[in-house]
């Protein structure tokens, strides 16, 4: 018996893996033994067999067969090759599965990898898809696209593949900073608002409602806020829209799980940069901290090579702080430390955020020097710093930091701890009576 023609549709695998409330037990059973063999044993025998494997083959097979009753040697070695590259993309698909869900379990502070188990591994499968071009790259003569996993993801619930319902085109910049405001605000706790600017967050604010929260985010600095881009990790209202549509105001792009009518109609009407600002709308409200991160390996290209690691989503363990000072900590302070010290990790090394209230008032991001940004950080809360708190992403090499914060009026400082010279820190904290707190984990993002 000789086959002519062999249609083969595999398991959809890649779909069944990109719904968020997959078991293991459904992308196992979706995994195709007989499909693969079909296609590459057809594809070997491409001289005399016509193999296809994607519907949109199907009008090019039928032109050929109408046409001459039978399909010619130069289309059949097409669709071979067609044939190869989708069962490569279907393995590679189902290696990234098994990658993936093996770094979820094999998580950085596991039992296992506590043992000495490498959390990382052994072959890592790229494999990406063009979905889009951007308007440009980093500079306006930097060609740029954006890519996502080959055969899909969760579409609407990732940013890479957010609904943008208002705006121009998105460019590479913008996803970048997007990227960034987003993850900050799903982690936040109640309604909260993140006003980021070149990938460093310029204001960020929780409170009652989003829209106090938005108003107070973009008070922490409103000079920064200019153009910058926003998260909110609660349907946007028309109170909120309000809001981003006083005068001065100007935003590039906004990102949320959804907008209210109202809200859009507002914010595509009412400011003057109305016709460009990007609406992205994105799957799910803010998310539990504790709640596995849907990427917990994170890649950067290096010249030759990848750098790859756990992603630093992990909540902070509370149990592990200690109070290092003779000053106390008072429990509504405790509760300001907390917000600065979740918003700390997402700012550029080295960094120090002064956060008053449940909002951020002053930043100090990417400097050289420790005490650099702690001066940047306090210039900007200005008078705001009587009474705020100070977080540290690293440890303070010397107490002139302390000396600084005290003359702020800083009240209580977060930290790691861990310097050969934490000793002078504390004496310098308990010479102005400031409560300072160690975490015993470092938050570097480089």
């Amino acid at each position: 018996v000789t086959f002519e023609l062999v249609v083969v549709n595999l398991y959809p695998f890649e779909a069944t893996v990109a719904r968020p409330e997959v078991s293991d037990g459904e992308a196992i059973e979706n995994i195709d033994i007989g499909g693969p063999s079909l296609i590459r044993g057809a594809a070997k025998n491409h001289r005399y067999t016509t193999i296809v494997t994607d519907a949109g083959q199907y009008a090019a097979v039928l032109a050929e067969i109408q046409a001459g009753g039978g399909t010619s040697l130069a289309l059949r070695r097409r669709l071979a090759g067609a044939a190869y590259a989708r069962t490569a993309r279907y393995d590679q698909a189902i290696a990234a599965y098994f990658a993936r869900t093996a770094a979820g379990e094999d998580a950085v502070g596991s039992e296992e990898a506590s043992k000495g188990a490498d959390p990382l591994p052994r072959r890592f499968p790229l494999e990406l898809e063009k979905i889009g071009g951007l308007r440009y790259g980093e500079n306006p003569h930097q060609p740029a696209a954006l890519y996502v996993p080959a055969g899909g993801g969760a579409e609407g619930r990732s940013l890479a593949q957010a609904k943008q319902i208002h705006g121009k085109e998105l460019s590479y910049n913008n996803l970048l900073d997007l990227d960034s405001a987003w993850v900050m605000a799903r982690l936040c706790p109640g309604p909260a608002a993140v006003v980021v600017k070149h990938n460093n967050p310029c204001g960020a604010a929780a409170d009652a409602d989003l829209a106090t929260a938005m108003r107070r985010a973009l008070d922490g600095d409103p000079v920064s806020a200019f153009g910058s881009v926003i998260a909110l990790n609660r349907e946007v209202d028309a109170a909120t829209a309000e809001v981003l549509c006083e005068p001065d105001r100007f935003v590039e792009a906004i990102v949320a799980p959804a907008f209210q009518p109202a809200a859009v109609e507002a914010l595509t009407t009412k400011p003057k940069w109305k016709a460009n600002v990007r609406l992205m709308q994105i799957g799910g409200e803010g998310r539990d901290p504790a709640e596995p991160s849907e990427a917990p390996l994170q890649v950067r290209q290096i010249d030759g090579g990848y750098l790859i690691q756990q992603a630093d989503f992990e909540p902070s363990l509370e149990q592990d702080w200690k109070l290092v000072t003779e000053t106390a900590c008072p429990e509504a302070t405790w509760s300001e430390l907390r917000f600065a010290w979740a918003m700390v990790r997402h700012v550029k090394s080295n960094a120090i955020v002064v956060a008053k209230e449940r909002s951020l008032i002053g930043v100090g991001a990417g400097q050289m020097s420790r005490v650099d940004a702690v001066e940047i950080a306090l210039r900007k809360a200005g008078d705001r710093c009587r009474g705020a708190v100070l977080a540290s992403d690293a440890f303070f090499p010397f107490a002139d930091s302390i000396h600084l914060a005290a003359a702020a009026g800083i009240g209580a400082i977060i930290q790691p701890g861990g310097s050969r010279r934490d000793e002078e820190v504390i004496a310098a904290c308990n010479q102005h009576k400031i409560a300072m707190l160690f975490t015993g984990r470092r938050h570097f993002k480089h």
